[in-house]
């Protein structure tokens, strides 16, 4: 399920919107940001831009200040930091700011990702996990897989 917004290209979203921004379409990029963040400023028009190239993405935007607890939580320690989810899995977690090539790289290898193989690999890990642990189920935390 994807949802598009009409006549915005990206979407500031909360930490109350997060997990159902995430859960409820088929590609997230998150770009977490600030106001006082120079490089933040440099990247926006850049995300702005090939955010209107892509509509079966939603291209987000969670400003760190207004949204500190979110950003703690996931452990944004630099900005701007770009994050790339699928199908409910985070598959791109950079800081830093890409230019439009780059980018467009980001977005490409995201929809070109092998899903099966990646669910396939989060369950292998999250077992392993679970194993080491000593315990059975799922854990919570999502892994990266080899992209």
């Amino acid at each position: 399920m994807s949802r598009t917004v009409e006549g915005m290209a990206t979407v500031d979203i909360t930490g109350e919107q997060f997990a159902s921004t995430i859960e409820g379409n088929d590609i997230v990029l998150v770009d977490f940001w600030a106001e006082w963040c120079g490089p933040c400023k440099q990247f926006g028009p850049t995300y702005s831009a090939v955010s209107e190239k892509h509509s079966d993405v939603l291209f987000t935007k969670v400003d760190t200040e207004a949204e500190q607890q979110l950003a703690a939580e996931a452990g944004i320690t630099s900005i701007p930091t770009l994050m790339a989810f699928r199908e409910k899995v985070l598959v791109f977690s950079q800081p830093g700011a890409l230019n439009a090539q780059q980018l467009e790289q980001v977005v490409d290898a995201v929809k070109a990702l092998d899903m099966d193989e990646v669910h396939a690999h989060v369950a292998r890990s999250r077992a392993e996990a679970a194993a080491a642990a000593g315990t059975s189920g799922p854990q919570d935390g999502t892994q990266i897989p080899d992209a």
